[in-house]
């Protein structure tokens, strides 16, 4: 039975990215060991990226492979963790702000009789943490004294660069026999119909260094080609847009910024066509530059702007692109 006094990171299953890094940081805030435990369908992949990673906290990287954690099934993989805690003592579990902790960290956390706090954008203490509220128009403080925590925290607000350390992992990365936590005859009550990826080269939302999001005024699926073209100049960028222009069904929702859907903050952040909706800025406003582009001078965007340009974005838009 481990320590009781340490933190276990749940990152999303299959997937391996800098985000691991924002749950190590957000982890080290608290000072005391750190675990790992990681599922995934290709094991070998899961050691080669963590064999790279030098991190003075961690104390193990636990992989677990099997297929039926390529479907992304929520309740195969809540049980899992579920026997995996009562195997082991843990006094706080963290995962990313993510599509996929969206639903397991509460069916966790309920498990145990607790109760998640999500969307973490700051740790104050080891039972005190901000998260926004209002659509991000305010923030709140909670305490928490539950002897086991589920926190979810906000990648934008913990660095995705680890502090130099010469303490690397590869010796202690172990791989659990999934038999041990997860029968081989568990059925769930979720049968994965369909899994749809939708691949891309531009880099995703959260993680692009540039974001230009257009709103309902492209009036179309062949005018978001404008921002397209425009985000060609840029590298490391990323198409997004307001809910509304998902709604009209100009781009697919993978691409919504906004408080029901991604949030992010890049250097830069083009606003173009976007009225400024509250839930639209919750998603951006921690953007370090923000851009705005909008033929209406009243619109709420021009609040939050850096740079705020009072034009027709079929004028402006191309002119913008010609001249960069």
């Amino acid at each position: 039975m481990l320590r009781k006094f340490s933190t276990l990171i749940l990152p999303d299953q299959n997937k391996f990215s800098t985000d691991v890094n924002s749950l190590l940081n957000a982890a080290a805030k608290f000072n005391e060991p750190v675990d790992v435990l990681h599922l995934g369908a290709d094991v070998n992949a899961l050691k080669s990226n963590y064999s790279v990673i030098k991190h003075d906290l961690i104390r193990k990287v636990n992989l677990a492979a099997d297929a039926r954690f390529d479907d992304f099934n929520y309740e195969i993989t809540t049980e899992f963790y579920k026997q995996f805690l009562l195997k082991n003592k843990y006094s706080r579990i963290i995962m990313g702000n993510t599509g996929i902790s969206k639903e397991i960290l509460p069916r966790l956390a309920v498990q145990f009789d607790s109760q998640a706090i999500t969307d973490i954008t700051e740790i104050v203490s080891a039972n005190r943490f901000v998260r926004p509220i209002y659509a991000g128009n305010a923030l709140a403080t909670v305490e928490s004294d539950q002897p086991l925590k589920f926190l979810g925290i906000r990648f934008t607000n913990f660095p995705k660069n680890l502090p130099e350390s010469s303490n690397g992992v590869t010796d202690k990365i172990i791989e659990l026999p999934v038999a041990d936590y997860l029968p081989s005859d568990f059925k769930s009550q979720v049968r994965i119909l369909e899994n749809t990826i939708q691949k891309s080269e531009r880099p995703e939302l959260p993680k692009a260094r540039v974001v230009v999001s257009g709103g309902r005024a492209l009036k179309s699926a062949e005018n978001f080609q404008l921002l397209y073209t425009l985000s060609d100049k840029f590298k490391n960028c990323a198409v997004g847009a307001s809910r509304a222009a998902v709604d009209a069904g100009y781009v697919p929702n993978d691409l919504q910024v906004g408080q029901t859907g991604k949030v992010v903050a890049p250097d830069l952040y083009f606003a173009i066509g976007i009225s400024g909706a509250i839930q639209h800025i919750a998603g951006m406003k921690d953007s370090k530059v923000i851009v705005a582009i909008n033929k209406d001078s009243e619109a709420p965007i021009f609040q939050v702007a850096d740079y705020g340009l009072v034009a027709d974005l079929f004028k402006a838009v191309p002119e913008l692109t010609e001249k960069l």
